[in-house]
Parts: C-alpha cells; sequence; structure tokens
C-alpha cells in the first residue's frame, strides 16, 4: 500500500478508488443475502465449496496480473508457508462462524463482531505489539468492554459470536503482517492449502449423495460456485480502491459493511433486537465515533 504522501499525490484517481472501495465494503455488507439464498446447505459444505471455487477463480487472476513468480516464490518458502497455514486456520473458522451465524438467525452478532474489530485491533496493537494506546482509543476500548459486560449481564449470554468474529479476524490481521505476502497472493495460497481437504471431502459427499452440489437443484448449483466471487471481486475491489485512496479513508469506511447487515439484520430478517441490544450497540457507535474521529485529528497532525 502506499503511503499517504504518495496516495495524497494521486488525487485524479481518488474518485475511483473510493467507488471501488465503497463496492468491496457493500459486497461485504450484503452478503448475508448469498448466505441466505443457500440456507438449506450446511454451513461446512459452503465454506468446502467456497475455498475450492475461490483457488480456481483465483488461481488465473493471479497469473494475468503478473504475481506467479511471487506465487512460486511463496509455496516454496516453508517459513511463509507455515505462517500461512496459520492464518489459513484464522481465516477459514471466521468465515464458518460467519456462515453459520447468518444461517441461524444470528446476523446481529455477525455486525457487532465488525464494527468491534477496530477496536480489538488497537487492543491487540497494544498487548501484543506494545503499542502505546491513545486516551482516545484507550476511551474507546473500555466503552466497547462495557457494552459486551452490559450485553452477557443483561441478556444472560457472552455474544460469542461477535467476540470470535473480531478476535480471529484481529489475529489474521496481526499475523498476515509477519508474511510480506501481497493480499491476492496470499489468499491464493490460503484457498490452495484448503481446497486440497476441501475437494476430497465435496468427493465424498457426491459420491455418497449427501452433498447439495449437482443433486438436480441448478440454482443452489449456481450459487455454490459464486462463492468465489463473493469472496474475491470484493477483495480485487478493496486492494484497487486501497492504492488510490488514504488509508485515513479506509478507516472511514470500513463501517458500511457491518452497517449494512446491521440494517439487513433488522428489516429484512426481523431479527429480535432488545433494549440490551440497542444500549449495547449504541455504545459501540459511540467508541468507533470516538476513535475515528481521534484517527482523523491525529492524521491531521
Amino acid at each position: 500500500m502506499k503511503s499517504s504522501a504518495e496516495t495524497s499525490s494521486a488525487t485524479p484517481q481518488s474518485s475511483s478508488g473510493i467507488a471501488c472501495a465503497v463496492g468491496a465494503y457493500l459486497i461485504w455488507g450484503l452478503g448475508p443475502i448469498y448466505f441466505k439464498a443457500l440456507q438449506a446447505v450446511p454451513a461446512f459444505e459452503i465454506l468446502t465449496h467456497r475455498m475450492v471455487w475461490s483457488f480456481f477463480f483465483l488461481l488465473p487472476i493471479v497469473v494475468v496480473m503478473g504475481r506467479w513468480p511471487e506465487f512460486k516464490g511463496v509455496v516454496t518458502n516453508r517459513r511463509t508457508m507455515l505462517i500461512l497455514l496459520g492464518t489459513t486456520i484464522l481465516v477459514s473458522s471466521n468465515w464458518f462462524v460467519y456462515i453459520w451465524a447468518i444461517n441461524s438467525g444470528k446476523i446481529l452478532q455477525t455486525s457487532l463482531g465488525y464494527y468491534i474489530t477496530p477496536l480489538i485491533n488497537v487492543l491487540l496493537g497494544m498487548v501484543l505489539l506494545r503499542e502505546r494506546l491513545r486516551p482516545a482509543q484507550a476511551v474507546a476500548v473500555c466503552l466497547a468492554a462495557v457494552g459486551v459486560i452490559y450485553v452477557t449481564v443483561e441478556v444472560g449470554f457472552l455474544p460469542w459470536i461477535a467476540l470470535f468474529l473480531a478476535f480471529s479476524f484481529g489475529f489474521y490481521g496481526l499475523i498476515r503482517k509477519v508474511a510480506p505476502v501481497n493480499a491476492l497472493v496470499g489468499l491464493t495460497v490460503e484457498t490452495l492449502l484448503l481446497s486440497i481437504p476441501a475437494t476430497g471431502y465435496l468427493v465424498y459427499l457426491h459420491i455418497t449423495g449427501s452433498g447439495a452440489f449437482l443433486q438436480g437443484d441448478l440454482r443452489v448449483d449456481v450459487l455454490l460456485v459464486c462463492a468465489a466471487l463473493v469472496t474475491a471481486l470484493p477483495l480485487l475491489l478493496f486492494t484497487t480502491g486501497a492504492r488510490k485512496i488514504l488509508f485515513i479513508t479506509i478507516g472511514i469506511l470500513q463501517y458500511i459493511a457491518p452497517s449494512c447487515t446491521f440494517l439487513l439484520a433488522l428489516f429484512i430478517y426481523d431479527e429480535p433486537f432488545r433494549r440490551a441490544q440497542l444500549l449495547t450497540f449504541a455504545l459501540i457507535w459511540l467508541a468507533l465515533a470516538i476513535f475515528t474521529v481521534d484517527m482523523v485529528v491525529h492524521h491531521r497532525r
């Protein structure tokens, strides 16, 4: 990613960069619509299809974009492959819980999880990388913690889905920083690592007749194959946009995805929204407002 100074000089491209980033976050935010259409298919089977088809979709893009030498260098580097094996486990578990939560009527928790992810990233940076929190960041993290504790006490259960999504994605980002791999190449290698066992599992399902693919429902077949687009298209849009806009802009735009998911849960899928959840989200939104204002002020300084 370019530095702020380099990105600032690319003002003619900034509008297209914002459009690409917004497109990526909209696809991520509207993802529940896609996975709800596959509600009859088990979440693990959807995940395996997502891995396999994503690899076959991404590999030609790696070649066309001239990333093949980098791809070969990564798969022949033992240390990098071990790191990416760790990120593969994290991202696949994140995707599985996300798909399962959506099809189990817990979309609001996925929204909460991705709202608090930026705050979890700051917390992990403080704990694991010994980064010093600015006062406003500390206040934001504390408010988010109060929100989670409040809903746990008031409703009677820990919002584990939200916490799992936030922490798994936070650790994923931290570990990926250790491996200096391009986002496209990294995701291609991650899908490669999982597509091998996933292909075996899908073949087993087909032989036993217990799988959903190629069982006479063309709509389901098309949706399962299109898992590659749901995975790869927003990534390509994001990486394209990120090169053309300021990092601070990305930090603000990232709230589009959980906001879309939140609205879908309330107004399309009619998930119950209790008073405790409202107050929790209000605390998270206040925390994010403080966090974002602090980020903008710090960037200007």
